[in-house]
């Protein structure tokens, strides 16, 4: 096996974790800079799935700087007693840390940029379900809207990205009013109710989830937290796609009984 074929292997979790164990025995730089190098592609990987919505102002090398220093953080405070793995504890701080700067080069409010994430991964399921794009009435029946409010939504999405919401719209000696300073925030994060509801929120799903089978929880952490499609799953926990899409709706049924009371509190997390 020449070099780049070797490069190209995935490290499995064992070695993962024991080069992990050795650099935090030894707190040896080269250590660290392995694990580095066995991650890259993945921070590679999850930028170049999420800057397909970045604006042609920014600079991609922005991104894999970011998913780079939030990678060599997830090694600094990964702590394995808490069950997930060094790859899962880093995918899921990497990919926050890359929205967060897509946030933050982002003109668009934040609320519309999660319908938008919603009805991608809406067309992403349906894609990966039937393997074919759905129609505009089969996508919003998923989303549970009408056809007219997805199209609405979708209109939102594309005027978006039109221009800046920076653009100066009122100016005087002593102060400039841009766009975004007009409209109303659809943030809630500092209304402290919302926020003691979201918590609440977040604490009752972590405890039904915590009911589901190990398995039910792989295939939820895979399918919603790495974003990967049900053939991917299928393949890495070496069953069927149409069994990965069993368990899918069985953890979405078994979450749904649970969870049914809290609908309106839930909302919050959409």
């Amino acid at each position: 096996m020449d070099i780049a074929a070797k490069q190209a292997v995935r490290p499995s979790p064992a070695e993962v974790l024991s080069t992990w164990q050795e650099y935090r025995r030894s707190g040896e730089l080269q250590l660290r800079d392995r694990l580095v190098f066995m991650f890259m592609p993945m921070v590679r990987h999850i930028v170049y799935r999420k800057v397909r919505a970045v604006p042609a102002h920014c600079d991609v090398e922005d991104f894999l700087s970011c998913g780079l220093e939030a990678l060599i953080r997830s090694i600094e405070r990964y702590d394995p007693d808490r069950g997930a793995s060094l790859e899962q504890f880093a995918w899921t701080r990497i990919q926050g840390a890359v929205l967060d700067e897509l946030r933050r080069h982002d003109w668009a409010p934040r609320s519309l940029r999660r319908d938008e994430r919603a009805i991608n991964n809406a067309r992403d399921s349906f894609i990966a379900v039937h393997e074919r794009q759905p129609s505009r009435e089969e996508l919003a029946g998923v989303l549970e809207m009408s056809t007219a409010e997805l199209t609405d939504r979708l209109d939102q999405v594309e005027l978006a990205e039109v221009g800046s919401l920076n653009r100066a719209v009122r100016s005087d000696e002593s102060a400039t009013t841009e766009q975004i300073d007009t409209l109303e925030s659809s943030d809630r994060d500092g209304d402290p109710v919302a926020q003691a509801e979201l918590a609440e929120a977040k604490a009752r799903f972590r405890k039904a989830f915590a009911k589901l089978s190990k398995q039910e929880r792989e295939v939820a952490v895979m399918l919603y937290v790495e974003e990967r499609t049900l053939r991917e799953i299928g393949a890495r926990m070496g069953v069927s796609e149409s069994r990965i899409s069993q368990i899918h709706t069985q953890l979405r049924r078994r979450l749904y009984e649970q969870l049914s009371g809290e609908l309106a509190l839930f909302s919050e997390l959409s």
